[in-house]
């Protein structure tokens, strides 16, 4: 096959796709925010089930990774800020790259592995299971009633997950800082806060919501695209790993070259 066939197929399979997840993140959004106006019940019941296994059940490992990575970061910021002579600027660098960028991205790539299979896995082996076509067959809609709740719970717990990683990542910054820059936990958080504007702070949240819309679509995508045999549901939550990730990144990228081009300079 010729490489611009190649090419055409791939790019419309890529839009088809896209086009896929907007029309699951539209019926989504509409379930959550329109239909509730129009008499229709929102299952609370459910999306708050799915908000303590996106949320609350991931703190443990979100805190554990933003903690590291937070003294990861002032490690290697004060690697080069020493030679300069700048050290009392690690608590700067730790807080802006935290709230802007790794905060969230991070808390993401968590959510991906947890949560984002999970919901492949989860939808997939009932699609295997035919309990999909049982929904339908009695008149429940599969995407209010699987989707919605996920989609509801993903964009409520995202920002919360993405400001308690922020905090641990600032944390893990300051025990270098203490420990190792002449900081005391007083002086390193005032040069934090001093640090950061709110510009800093709604970015990185910001990109968090989108990137929860992002894995839910993903996940919920690939969980009804399984095909049958159960291997076809472990494909699937591979997939769905895998292209989160890509598009998180794809996301993050847009929204941060935005961020950077309509701020004041």
């Amino acid at each position: 096959m010729p490489l611009t066939e190649n090419i055409g197929e791939a790019t419309i399979s890529s839009l088809a796709y896209i086009g896929g997840l907007a029309r699951l993140t539209g019926e989504s959004a509409r379930a959550v925010f329109i239909e509730p106006f129009r008499g229709r019940k929102l299952r609370l019941s459910r999306a708050i089930h799915q908000a303590m296994i996106v949320g609350v059940e991931a703190l443990p490992i979100v805190s554990l990774i933003s903690f590291f990575v937070g003294t990861i970061l002032a490690l290697q910021g004060a690697y080069e800020l020493r030679r300069l002579g700048a050290l009392g600027l690690v608590a700067t660098a730790v807080a802006v790259s935290m709230t802007r960028e790794l905060g969230p991205l991070m808390t993401a790539i968590v959510v991906i592995g947890r949560s984002g299979s999970s919901f492949a896995a989860e939808i997939g082996t009932m699609k295997v299971n035919e309990e999909i076509d049982a929904l339908e067959t009695m008149a429940i809609e599969p995407v209010h009633f699987l989707v919605a709740p996920k989609f509801l719970a993903m964009i409520l717990m995202m920002p919360c997950l993405t400001t308690w990683a922020d905090f641990m990542g600032v944390l893990g910054g300051g025990l270098f800082g203490v420990t190792s820059a002449g900081f005391t936990w007083a002086s390193y958080m005032r040069a934090t806060l001093d640090a950061l504007v709110l510009r800093d702070i709604y970015t990185g949240l910001i990109k968090s919501v989108m990137f929860g819309l992002v894995i839910t679509a993903v996940g919920c995508l690939e969980g009804f695209s399984t095909g049958l045999g159960s291997e076809e549901v472990g494909a699937s939550t591979t997939s769905a790993v895998v292209k989160s990730i890509f598009l998180v990144i794809i996301v993050d990228l847009v929204f941060t070259a935005l961020f950077y081009f309509t701020a004041p300079h």
